[in-house]
Order: C-alpha cells, then sequence, then structure tokens
C-alpha cells in the first residue's frame, strides 16, 4: 500500500514524539485530515473554536508540557487566524511547529480562492524557519528542520503543504545530486559559558554587600541552584512573570513579580541593592532594575541573541542556566553579614500584610483581589495556573503564591488578550492528571474564552484529573485600559469603548454541560472556590466584581493616589458608581495607619 505525503507527516510527528496536534479543519488540509483516519487519530487532533486558539493550545501544551507544541491549519484565513497565537509563541521563546495548507500549485499565481502569500505572511514570526514543501522528497528535510529548529531556538516555525501536495505518493530522498537527507535525532546538549567568565562572574557577585536576584522563565530547571545562591550571597530573588514558577512564594527571600505588576519588596530591592544577578530573563522594563551605574552586574541566558540587553552587565555569561550555576556556585563565598538579606524578609512580610488588607477591604459586590487570595492557600497541589491579559494579570502577579511544584504562566510579552483559557485547556492535554486553573476577564472571557468553554466540554473525558476552572472576573469593564486611561492621563472612563455587556457566564457553562457557579457576595468567594475545586468535572466561577479597585504600581507615591483619585471623583461620566464607592477614602485604606501615609509606608 502505497504512503502518500500527509500519510507520511504524520508519521514523522510520531516519530519525534509528538503525541497532540491542535486545529481546525478546511479543505487546504484535506489530505492532511483523510490521513488522520487512516492513522487512527495519531497523534490526536484537538479541534478548537478557532485557528488563534489552536496556536495558543499549542503554546499553553509547549509551556506547561516543556515539550514541542504542534498546530494545523488550512490555506488562507486558517492559516492567517495561526498568526496571534505563533507570535505569542515567538516573543516567549516557545517551540511550536505550524502546519499550514496552501493552494494547489497548479492555481498558485492565479488569484485563486484562499491564495495567500504564505512565505510573506509568516516570514517574521517565523522568521527562524518557514518553508514550503514542493515535491515529497523535499518533506523530510523540510519538517525536520522545522521541529530541530523550533526546539534549538526555543520558536515558532512553519511548514506550509499545498493541497495536491499531500495526496502525493510519498518518496523519500534518493542518494543523488541536489537532494537533501535528513535525520531524526536531537541529541540533548548543554551550551557553557568559559572558565574564565564564570570566575569574572563570581569575583563581582562575591564583592556585593546588597545582591539582587531577578529570575525568569529561563530559570525554570534550576530551582535548586537559584536558591542555593540566593542563600549563599544573603540575595532577595525577584521573579519576572514568566518566571513565577521559578522558586516557592512561601520562601522569605522571594520578594514576588517585577515591574507594573510587581510588589514593593521588588521595586525597593532593586532601587537600593548594589549587585544585581539576572538568570534566564529578558524583563524589557529597566526602570524598573537599578539606577545604571548603581550596581555592578551578572547575566546568565542561554541565548546569545538575547544577553547583555536591558542592562549595562558587566559579565555576560551564554549558558544553560542550571548547568552555569551548579559550576557557578562552588566560585561564590558565602556572604555572613546577614543585614541585607533580613532587609529583604522583612520587606516581603510587610507586604504581604498590606496584600491581605487589601484584598479584605470592602468593595461593590466582590473585591477582585479578595478572589485572587482566596484561592492561593487553597490551590491543589501540582495545580497549573494561567492568567489573561488584563487587570486580572495584576490580581494573579500579586495575590497567588505559589509552592512546590505548581506550574504557571501568561502571554508575557506579547501580553495578547485571549490565552488563559486556550493556555489551560493545551496544559492538561500536556498534563491529563494535574488539575488547571485560568484567571480571566470578562473582556478576554468574551473575546474567545466562551467558545472555547466548548472545547472543554467536548475534551473533558480525556482528562484523568478532570478539574479544569475558569474564573471570569465580571466586572463588566475593560478595566485594565479604563485604569490606565485614568492613571496615565487622568481621564475619565471612556465608555464607548470600556463599558461591557453583562453576561452570566455561569449560566452558558450550564448551557453546554459544564458546572457554573455565580459569585455576588464576598462571604461566597472561598466556599466557591471549594466547590470547584472538588467539583469531578469542569466549572466555571462567575465573580461578580468592583471594577473601581485599583490596581496600583508598587512605586506609585501618595501623590499619584491622589491624583488619580480626585480625577476620577471630578470627571468620570459615570462617576456615580465610583463615588458612590468612595475610592478616595478607598485608597486611604489601603495604606492604613494615618490620613496620609507617608513615604516608608
Amino acid at each position: 500500500m502505497s504512503t502518500d505525503v500527509a500519510d507520511r507527516i504524520l508519521s514523522r510527528l510520531r516519530e519525534w514524539g509528538v503525541e497532540c496536534v491542535f486545529g481546525y479543519p478546511g479543505d487546504g488540509i484535506n489530505g492532511l485530515l483523510a490521513a488522520w483516519g487512516r492513522a487512527d487519530d495519531q497523534p490526536r487532533f484537538i479541534q478548537s473554536r478557532h485557528e488563534e486558539m489552536s496556536a495558543f493550545e499549542a503554546v499553553g501544551y509547549a509551556k506547561f508540557g516543556n515539550r514541542l507544541g504542534v498546530c494545523v491549519a488550512t490555506s488562507g484565513p486558517g492559516a492567517i487566524h495561526l498568526l496571534n497565537g505563533l507570535y505569542d509563541a515567538k516573543l516567549d521563546h516557545v517551540p511550536v511547529v505550524a502546519i499550514v495548507g496552501q493552494t494547489a500549485r497548479s492555481a498558485m499565481g492565479g488569484s485563486y480562492q484562499q491564495e495567500v502569500d504564505l512565505h510573506t505572511l509568516f516570514k517574521d514570526v517565523a522568521s527562524d524557519f518557514v518553508e514550503t514543501v514542493t515535491v515529497p522528497e523535499q518533506l523530510p528535510n523540510v519538517l525536520d528542520r522545522a521541529i530541530r529548529t523550533a526546539y534549538a531556538r526555543r520558536c515558532p516555525t512553519a511548514v506550509i503543504v499545498p493541497a495536491d501536495v499531500q495526496e502525493l505518493e510519498y518518496t523519500p530522498p534518493p542518494h543523488a545530486f541536489k537532494m537533501v537527507p535528513s535525520s531524526l535525532d536531537r541529541s540533548s546538549w548543554t551550551a557553557m559559558p568559559s572558565p574564565d567568565a564564570l570566575r569574572r562572574a563570581a569575583d563581582v557577585l562575591n564583592a556585593g554587600d546588597k545582591v539582587a536576584i531577578l529570575a525568569g522563565q529561563g530559570a525554570a530547571g534550576a530551582r535548586a541552584e537559584v536558591a542555593e545562591v540566593a542563600e549563599l550571597l544573603g540575595a532577595g530573588v525577584a521573579k519576572a512573570l514568566l518566571g513565577k514558577d521559578v522558586l516557592s512564594d512561601e520562601l522569605p527571600y522571594v520578594t514576588g513579580s517585577i515591574g507594573l505588576l510587581g510588589t514593593r519588596p521588588s521595586y525597593e530591592m532593586m532601587r537600593d541593592c548594589d549587585t544585581l544577578l539576572t538568570i534566564g530573563s529578558s524583563f524589557p522594563y529597566s526602570q524598573f532594575l537599578p539606577e545604571f551605574g548603581k550596581a555592578r552586574a551578572v547575566q546568565i541566558d542561554i541565548d546569545p541573541h538575547m544577553i547583555g540587553m536591558r542592562y549595562p552587565y558587566e559579565v555576560n555569561l551564554v549558558g544553560d542556566a542550571r548547568a552555569t550555576l551548579r559550576e557557578l556556585i562552588p566560585l561564590l563565598r558565602r556572604n555572613e553579614a546577614r543585614d541585607w538579606f533580613d532587609e529583604i524578609c522583612a520587606g516581603v512580610e510587610r507586604w504581604t500584610e498590606i496584600m491581605e488588607r487589601r484584598a479584605a477591604l470592602s468593595a461593590d459586590p466582590v473585591n477582585p483581589e479578595h478572589v485572587a487570595a482566596a484561592l492561593s492557600p487553597l490551590l491543589p497541589d501540582h495545580a497549573m495556573v494561567t492568567a489573561d491579559s488584563g487587570s486580572a494579570t495584576n490580581w494573579f502577579a500579586r495575590h497567588v503564591r505559589l509552592r512546590g511544584d505548581m506550574r504557571a504562566s501568561l502571554s508575557g510579552t506579547l501580553a495578547t488578550m485571549g490565552c488563559g483559557v486556550p493556555y489551560a485547556i493545551g496544559a492538561k492535554f500536556a498534563h491529563p492528571n494535574r488539575p488547571a486553573i485560568a484567571l480571566v476577564g470578562d473582556g478576554a472571557m468574551q473575546m474567545n474564552g466562551m467558545a472555547e468553554l466548548i472545547s472543554v466540554a467536548k475534551y473533558r473525558h480525556l482528562w484523568d484529573d478532570p478539574r479544569l476552572v475558569v474564573a471570569v472576573y465580571n466586572n463588566r469593564d475593560l478595566n485594565q485600559v479604563t485604569w490606565e486611561l485614568r492613571a496615565m492621563g487622568g481621564a475619565p472612563s471612556f465608555l464607548p469603548s470600556q463599558s461591557l455587556p453583562d453576561v452570566s457566564y455561569a449560566a452558558f457553562a450550564e448551557s453546554i454541560g459544564l458546572t457554573g457557579i455565580r459569585v455576588e457576595k464576598p462571604e461566597e468567594v472561598e466556599g466557591a472556590w471549594r466547590a470547584a475545586l472538588e467539583a469531578d468535572g469542569p466549572v466555571v466561577l462567575d465573580f461578580v466584581t468592583d471594577p473601581s479597585v485599583p490596581p496600583i504600581p508598587p512605586h506609585a507615591t501618595w501623590e499619584q493616589i491622589e491624583a488619580t483619585a480626585t480625577a476620577l471623583l471630578k470627571g468620570d461620566a459615570d462617576g456615580a458608581a465610583v463615588m458612590k464607592q468612595g475610592l478616595k477614602s478607598k485608597l486611604q485604606e489601603f495604606l492604613p495607619g494615618s490620613p496620609r501615609p507617608g513615604a516608608d509606608d
């Protein structure tokens, strides 16, 4: 029996260990779909509601599974729809391969239906490798290189297969002129800096009295080593959001997230340190790093293309974080002076108390900070947490405390809306025996999360642990942009752009066979979380939250807070609800102790 090119694509994916492909059908990939039928659905085809969701699910699968994500789409509009998810992979350095159909070769150049110049379309997002298979003998080299490049460069790549090529009989490349053979193996390798570079880095770190560590997702495989370095040097550890699961938030010297959504102790540590060690992070906001010239600095990153950015580092170590730290640790001296370390730990304790007070403040009807804070101690062991982009990210960043082997991620660099639910679906296929929780704003939920709940209902029976909880912050407002307008421009909320329809997400969940719980009172929050986490299937929690709770940045002065409140109370066209809440008083409650807190508060 002959084998088509499409059959060979699927068999090669299986040989590479690919177990799931996230996609949506279309006639541009009919050859592949027929091959899936002949292959008994191996690798498993996971049908999303939209190709963008297929790409997001592949990203979530790759992030949480530490493996290759694969998505597939038809020609023309299907390929176009993949772009946002693939850009998410590109900017967060995630290995994803997109396999897309194309108009038959005989029709190309003829303005045929769904004919799009896919090379031009993908040349930026898949800049490391994009290629079209035009003859069967070309297939193994193109597909293998796409997979190997995605792994090696931690990026999205694209393989374009015209519809007619998918149905051609497969013949391998012969031992002949102008043929390119290929091979399957991808032996692991580890980049290491030179001994001299390691010694120079150790000299810088050993000379520091006030050492700060910034850990990103590149440090995820070096948890024990990062903790050992921090304890040796008496350092605090701030985490970029993509590195939120690198270290447990229960460690007393972990200051939490950094940046606009960061914590006060992270801000103060970077402001006051004299030495900075950055591990596996390309955190872009240099204003949250030490003043230039104030701190000596060392960076560790596996990608030489990303090294030496964001700060004037004195030593740049190109290498795998875990392997590099293991070589560096013997060169480090224990810092016996613990004043700096103790100061960091005390700052973390103060911040924890402030966050507890903020979460306990009254709101109308539910304080969104209370929603995240109530979840944190209830998180199951081995939980996987996703967060969508928007004000929900603030509460995830500051209130959700990870511990043990918990995993968490979000769209870090692209910061795209709509990734929270598909990320959770991808995570469930990567680890069907672990619970997943998605924290999603109502804007992202209306954008595409509701449709993707249908995918949750469709595939729930495949997961050994049936728990997938989608928590919706239902505040009827595109809240992050609303607060940006108020804080940055002192402008009232522009209702035509910001207000959202009030949707019953719990009722929608019930309508498709999931469990839905609507929460309208603060005393119901903890019970709702407990019920969802104890359920025997997916649950949607519809938290009706107060849009007037401000995501105050960690470095905000009281004058900035007061100016924002004044602008709100004076000018908001829909200010009645905000004024009723007495936002100015609420902000004063946030920093209790005096009517006008001092800088140290």
